[in-house]
């Protein structure tokens, strides 16, 4: 796919009439793969507002569309599942490959600004929140010092969050 470009791509349905994840492929302003997801909020809104996702990572892989599956079907459970920032999910399995990181945080979208997070039309508006992978370690320093605690030390370290084997800021 050409650098910038981006597709949607229509998987396994869960659960969510038009569900779609689009595939954003390297471009000007980030250098790796940006998938976003589409349909989630349409079926978990409250008064015309839902959540939409996004996960970042350095390649094109067909585990990060069943990632972004998993969360929105997880999401679009009953209501006592409703995903929302700082949350912690397990993924199940590492990341990729042999990551350490086997759980995502429910994150604001850093990487892409404060303008990414929320997208409006008439009538109502989605929040677009961030898959952060994370480890075991980390989701305890979350749970122990709180949320801010974790950020603070991850902008810190200045950690690059698409790679997959990235040390642990815990």
């Amino acid at each position: 796919m050409p650098a910038g470009s981006h597709r949607p791509h229509r998987g396994a349905d869960p659960g969510i009439p038009g569900f779609r994840i689009f595939r954003i492929g390297p471009g000007q302003r980030f250098g790796g793969w940006t998938y976003v997801s589409s349909g989630c909020a349409g079926i978990t809104s409250a008064d015309g507002h839902g959540l939409e996702f996004a996960l970042t990572a350095r390649t094109d892989d067909w585990q990060h569309l069943e990632s972004m599956t998993m969360n929105a079907y997880y999401h679009a459970g009953p209501p006592h599942q409703r995903l929302d920032h700082g949350h912690v999910v397990p993924i199940g399995r590492p990341w990729f490959a042999d990551s350490a990181c086997d759980r995502y945080l429910i994150s604001l979208p850093y990487p892409f600004g404060p303008d990414f997070e929320v997208s409006a039309w008439d009538g109502g508006h989605a929040r677009i929140l961030w898959l952060l992978p994370i480890t075991p370690a980390e989701r305890d320093l979350i749970m122990n010092a709180g949320l801010e605690a974790f950020e603070s030390l991850f902008e810190e370290k200045q950690i690059d969050y698409t790679d997959p084997h990235r040390p642990s800021v815990a």
